[in-house]
């Protein structure tokens, strides 16, 4: 079985390179990818889950469906455009409270990496390691996100008519089963904007990894970027 130092050779682009990058044992490039996953995680659940981490990043900010967008122009033109406008930012701010009960179950995930978990992230993409957090936490998390989600929606009255509009659109095709609730839609959102976050800073320590605090990630993914 080729170890994991053995892959980070592979992508070594000359025999200097790899002389260097096979002084790293499996151990180094594991703990490197745990520290790495772990900081990344950590510094997304910072950024997005405070006042505005959802609302001032035209990325993730999360909108009213689609398929709501006539509705909400409608109410616009009658001058109940507040409301909606309202709804929104209250969908964001249900997002960003929620984003911090993502941090354990992260960093669990990091923890409990395998070394064939090390070795599809050595090998893969450019976000292979957001992958791994996707296929590792995304239902738990749901689970942790929409009790806060539904907590922070009960106290907004268009909320409620939100899903009955929703859900007599649903019946004649206008709506998307998915967006027929609004708890599951943010919740969802909420989600898609995290693993966004964490793609940025897995990005960050793929392409300047000397700027890591941690010397073995500095080591690991100093080789990779090589």
């Amino acid at each position: 079985m080729l170890r994991l130092s053995g892959y980070l050779a592979a992508l070594a682009v000359s025999s200097a390179w790899a002389i260097t990058l096979d002084d790293i044992s499996d151990r180094d490039a594991i703990n490197g990818l745990k520290q790495a996953l772990t900081s990344g995680a950590q510094a997304a659940v910072a950024k997005l889950g405070k006042q505005d981490g959802f609302m001032s990043d035209s990325r993730i900010k999360i909108p009213l469906p689609p398929s709501m967008k006539r509705a909400e122009a409608m109410m616009h033109s009658i001058g109940a455009g507040k409301q909606a406008d309202d709804l929104v930012l209250r969908m964001n701010r249900a997002a960003e409270a929620a984003v911090p009960q993502a941090k354990p179950l992260l960093v669990d995930a990091a923890r409990k990496m395998t070394v064939q978990d090390a070795k599809g992230i050595l090998t893969g993409g450019p976000d292979s390691a957001t992958q791994y957090f996707k296929r590792a936490t995304s239902e738990p998390l749901a689970q942790k996100f929409k009790p806060i989600v539904r907590k922070a929606m009960a106290k907004v009255k268009l909320a409620e008519a939100y899903n009955e509009i929703a859900a007599s659109g649903a019946k004649f095709g206008l709506v998307k089963q998915e967006d027929v609730n609004l708890e599951d839609y943010v919740t969802r959102k909420a989600l898609d904007g995290l693993f966004v976050g964490i793609a940025d800073e897995e990005k960050k320590i793929r392409e300047n990894p000397a700027a890591a605090a941690s010397s073995i990630v500095k080591k690991v993914f100093g080789a990779l970027a090589k």
